[in-house]
């Protein structure tokens, strides 16, 4: 930071020299008239960047220049018999190549591409979107040709003309390619400086790029829609299988189908969002551009606004509702999904209901068979325990003590069938005791 740009001792924001330079990376042109432009965009993917640098730092070496060091926003580069200005933008970059020169044969007869090296353009990766000329002539200077010698220069198309700056300068083109398959426009500067011819210039150029770019999207909706037709019926066929309790459903195979829609359409917005949103994005720069033109209207012709409003807007139009029916699907199968899991977490509780039912029934009966058997063991114990104290008693009496046999047997047997069963009860009670407390255990834990 120099010294002089930081005389007051404060501290100053690193980026700050970098958002002053911003607002200047891409200046408007300043045009001659008469004069010739042709322009390109290029798509590029992020791995073509890095090459078409070293293609464009290639034509400094081509005519004796030293090539920039570094990429950046705008190139403009006088290189004697023609000027080139390189633009980089998100997703292409833009050549526009400018020739002072006047056409005394008639316009599009020749272009600025054809001084450039022949081996040149045939290097520059990437896909070329727009490809057009511009011929400006000086209205002041010689005067505009009639309609029908402005046909001609259009190859007898139909035209699109307009008086953009309140009349300022005259513009016919046709939205077409023609037959060295590039679009082309002539301007007549009626009483424009060269900055304002540079600005208007700019303006036609973005349009046209722009309004091409905004198209990118539309043949990506036209192949979704038929699709997206079809998953909309299939949805509402499925919702109303839901909704029919009369029907048995296959779970498993609904949810097998509605996972398949699913991921049929995220990858679909996947593939789309970015095109979609880039569309509306190009759409809203045209109709900035188209306001900023302010077009007067030639007798007889459909004026630039005119047509970009008739032809592009609906072809946008088509694109955003594309979009948007995508976000709407998918956010109705992510509803449709949730009825189905509340069906299915409904069925899972009525199957653990019946579970427990069953199990509870099978608990009575096996608490019923085990008073039973505990009966019976009690039983059971009482008479093996009365048989064991029948032959203490005899040998007892074999010994010598006198007693009354029969009578200790009956006082015997309600004290032993007694004890027996005290004994098991209290064994019961401890069992059911230890089981209550592992419940309390589990439920604390």
């Amino acid at each position: 930071m120099n010294s002089s740009n930081n005389a007051y001792g404060l501290t100053l924001h690193p980026s700050r020299e970098t958002l002053y330079a911003e607002m200047h990376s891409r200046p408007f042109q300043v045009l001659p008239s008469p004069a010739q432009v042709s322009y390109l965009a290029i798509l590029l993917t992020p791995e073509q960047k890095q090459k078409e640098f070293d293609v464009f730092c290639a034509l400094y070496e081509d005519f004796g220049q030293v090539p920039p060091l570094e990429d950046g926003v705008c190139f403009d580069v006088d290189f004697g018999e023609f000027r080139i200005r390189r633009d980089k933008h998100l997703e292409f970059t833009s050549y526009m190549v400018i020739t002072k020169k006047e056409v005394p044969d008639g316009h599009f007869v020749d272009n600025p591409l054809s001084l450039l090296p022949k081996d040149w353009l045939a290097a520059i990766p990437g896909t070329v979107i727009a490809a057009f000329h511009v011929e400006i002539a000086d209205a002041r200077t010689q005067p505009e040709p009639d309609l029908f010698e402005v046909k001609g220069y259009f190859e007898e198309m139909r035209l699109v003309g307009s008086r953009p700056q309140n009349g300022d300068a005259q513009v016919w083109t046709t939205f077409r390619l023609h037959s060295d398959g590039c679009g082309r426009f002539l301007i007549y500067n009626k009483n424009m400086s060269d900055s304002q011819l540079g600005r208007m210039v700019q303006r036609v150029v973005e349009i046209e790029t722009y309004r091409l770019f905004a198209l990118l999207a539309l043949p990506i909706a036209r192949k979704y829609n038929p699709q997206l037709a079809q998953m909309d019926q299939q949805l509402a066929m499925m919702t109303a299988r839901l909704a029919d309790a009369k029907e048995e459903l296959d779970e498993q195979a609904l949810l097998t189908e509605l996972i398949n829609m699913a991921a049929w359409v995220e990858a679909a917005r996947a593939q789309t969002t970015f095109r979609f949103s880039a569309t509306n994005a190009y759409h809203d720069l045209v109709i900035k551009n188209l306001n900023e033109l302010k077009e007067d209207e030639v007798s007889g012709h459909l004026t630039i606004t005119e047509f970009m409003t008739r032809r592009l807007t609906p072809a946008v139009r088509t694109c955003k509702a594309t979009g948007e029916h995508l976000e709407n699907l998918s956010r109705r199968i992510d509803r449709v999904s949730d009825m189905m899991r509340t069906q299915v977490e409904m069925s899972i509780q009525s199957q653990n209901q019946s579970l427990l039912a069953s199990m509870d029934r099978r608990s009575k009966i096996q608490l019923a068979m085990q008073h039973t058997v505990e009966g019976l063991s009690v039983a059971a114990i009482s008479y093996y325990s009365i048989g064991l104290l029948k032959f203490l008693m005899q040998a007892l009496y074999d010994r010598g003590v006198h007693f009354d046999k029969s009578l200790a047997m009956g006082i015997a047997v309600p004290v032993v069938v007694g004890g027996v069963w005290l004994a098991t009860h209290q064994i019961h009670k401890r069992f059911l005791k230890l089981a209550k407390e592992k419940v309390n255990e589990s439920d604390g834990s």
